[in-house]
């Protein structure tokens, strides 16, 4: 008798072959090189994306600060933690205001972070768009 092949064989679908394909690609390393455009792109949004994560880490900083004093001056958390009930409210204001600033700091924060990003590329972005526009 001769040998019997049991193995099992299964063949995906269309649809199922092109999602495949779609995140090998992702695992996949990129062998050609970035061409100028997309190395404009990526300068060009590498600036915003650095001002965004800045201005948001100051914004949700300042927002936990706020609600904290908020929490300090408007609930009897300070006798559940112990201390005199009595400087609870100022205390919490005084906290409060301060996470109110620093959160009113978030947007003046973007704009310098903005400015800063783009006066350190702009000679990268000037050079790329020479020679892109030739």
């Amino acid at each position: 008798m001769g040998e019997e092949n049991k193995s099992f064989e299964y063949n995906y679908s269309a649809k199922e072959q092109a999602e495949i394909k779609k995140i090998r690609e992702r695992y996949e390393k990129k062998e050609e090189p970035e061409d100028k455009m997309q190395i404009l792109r990526r300068l060009d949004g590498s600036v915003t994306r650095k001002a965004n994560t800045s201005s948001i880490a100051v914004g949700v900083i300042g927002a936990l600060i706020l609600g904290t004093g908020m929490s300090l001056a408007m609930t009897n958390l300070s006798e559940i933690l112990g201390s005199n009930a009595a400087y609870a409210m100022p205390i919490g204001i005084l906290i409060g205001t301060v996470g109110l600033a620093l959160t009113a700091l978030a947007y003046p924060v973007y704009r310098f972070v903005t400015r800063r990003e783009r006066e350190r590329i702009a000679p990268e972005i000037i050079r790329l768009t020479d020679e892109l526009m030739k």
